[in-house]
């Protein structure tokens, strides 16, 4: 992975298997269980910590970090 923001479809393949709604922390979970690097999950952490309804949502959140 290039160094930077990692892209919406790598975020979501280390967020398979989450059953929404999910908070942060479950995000966090699900990406750690599926190999995420240091970039993802420092990344994830940086979201709001609140109820992701759909992976959209998490991809807006996502979408707004820099």
């Amino acid at each position: 992975m290039a160094q930077g923001k990692p892209s919406p479809i790598q975020l979501q393949k280390h967020l398979k298997g989450v059953s929404y709604p999910a908070s942060r922390q479950d995000l966090m979970k699900a990406a750690e269980a599926n190999g995420a690097d240091e970039d993802i999950s420092s990344f994830l952490e940086q979201l709001p910590d609140q109820a992701y309804q759909t992976p959209a949502d998490v991809n807006e959140a996502f979408g707004k970090l820099k």
